[in-house]
């Protein structure tokens, strides 16, 4: 059942394009200053990287702690208003940085940001669902896979740029995207509802808690999510560390972000033809698994961007396949909820990845074991791979149970 029947199919395109254009900003304006968060305060003013990770962490799990409210009011007021507020205020909260240079405005720069990111992050994924059928929602996952990649690309390099002024500019072009963005869903985005029915506002929660096959998933999720911050923590650090240059930090995104543009739909597209959504999820989270565990005999720049090319590869397999999978399990009556639930791998995963990074990283360094948060990324990924395997051989278990019980 879709959420959304007496949009038109023009409102329905309208609105996935709409959303497109914001996820490109969104990623450029993300990945503009939060990568150099670290640079700056770590290599440019001298803080502790565990500090910096610190900051990451409470960021990562404010925004997606607090998605669960955002879910649960979008159910019940739709999606387009809460968009257009989050929007504004994670502009603010970026711009307040200009004047975050002491640790608990930093913080609250930060929380600030995250706490636009908790308004608008599940209401835009059930959005999404609402206005997708399951017959074409990988196929514009995979798309939106490719504008996050086209601001992965061009944020970076824009900030690597501006941080050659200064900071503080760089912090206010990433809140000007945010503007954008803004306008965008305002004119742009039709009044979608993403609940099939009307319930109390902890309906749709307790469906999704109560859920579970949704609910072990979201837990290995969390594994995914948790090597996934690292491009915003560890290997940023990790590729200054090795070539000695602050643009070492746009290579990687270049890299990173350049092969979703380039191969996130095809790829997809091929492996879909031979393997369903939660297996390319187990395939892309061991890929990235292997590609963080050789960052560990990294002696130069060329192995490190080779180890963050297969890292790569596995995150264009993982990122989309994810959202669909996670739609997939997502009750239709409740799909805020069910994204706001799910959001909460993020939080998790996100916020032990972050500080992890940050503190791992310091302790090799500082105790001569440079592969130690390396080889921990590694293994964190290859224990929640075998978990989704797991959960994949439940299902199709569970499944034909249930075909056989309706033949009898």
């Amino acid at each position: 059942m879709n959420p959304t029947p007496t949009l038109s199919e023009a409102a329905r395109r309208r609105g996935l394009l709409a959303i497109l254009v914001d996820v490109f900003f969104m990623w450029g304006g993300f990945f503009m200053v939060v990568p150099l968060i670290s640079v700056h305060y770590v290599d440019g003013l001298g803080w502790a990287a565990a500090s910096i990770g610190l900051v990451l962490a409470l960021r990562q799990l404010v925004q997606q702690g607090l998605t669960l409210p955002g879910g649960m009011l979008a159910d019940r007021i739709g999606a387009k208003g809460l968009i257009c507020a989050g929007m504004l205020i994670r502009c603010a909260g970026f711009a307040s940085m200009v004047w975050a240079n002491t640790l608990p405005l930093l913080i609250a720069s930060a929380v600030l940001a995250a706490l636009g990111g908790s308004l608008f992050e599940s209401p835009r994924a059930a959005a999404v669902a609402a206005l997708t059928t399951p017959g074409d929602r990988g196929r514009y996952f995979s798309l939106q896979g490719v504008a996050s990649g086209l601001g992965m690309t061009l944020g970076p390099l824009l900030g690597a740029l501006l941080l050659r002024w200064d900071f503080r500019v760089v912090v206010l072009a990433a809140a000007s995207c945010y503007i954008i963005t803004f306008l965008v869903t305002l004119l742009f985005l039709p009044p979608v509802q993403v609940a099939t029915e009307r319930h109390n506002l902890t309906y749709g929660i307790g469906l999704a808690l109560h859920d579970r096959p949704f609910m072990v998933f979201n837990v290995l999720l969390m594994g995914y999510w948790f090597m996934w911050v690292q491009l915003s923590i560890s290997l940023p650090l990790e590729a200054v560390a090795i070539s000695r240059t602050n643009d070492a930090v746009s290579w990687v995104y270049m890299l990173n972000a350049g092969m979703s543009v380039l191969l996130q739909y095809p790829v997809l597209r091929l492996a879909e033809r031979r393997l369903p959504p939660l297996l390319i999820l187990v395939l892309g989270v061991v890929t990235m698994a292997a590609g963080l565990g050789g960052v560990a005999f990294a002696a130069n720049t060329f192995v490190l961007l080779l180890c963050v090319a297969l890292f790569s590869v596995g995150a264009l397999l993982a990122a989309p396949s994810q959202q669909t999978v996670a739609a997939a399990f997502a009750n239709p009556s409740a799909l805020g909820s069910y994204f706001g639930v799910n959001s909460l791998a993020l939080a998790i995963g996100g916020s032990l990845g972050n500080y992890s990074g940050g503190l791992l990283y310091g302790l090799g360094r500082e105790r001569g074991l440079p592969a130690l948060p390396w080889l921990t990324f590694c293994v964190v990924g290859v224990v929640a791979a075998v978990g989704m395997l797991l959960l994949h051989r439940w299902q199709a278990m569970r499944g034909a149970v249930q075909v056989a019980r309706e033949g009898i």
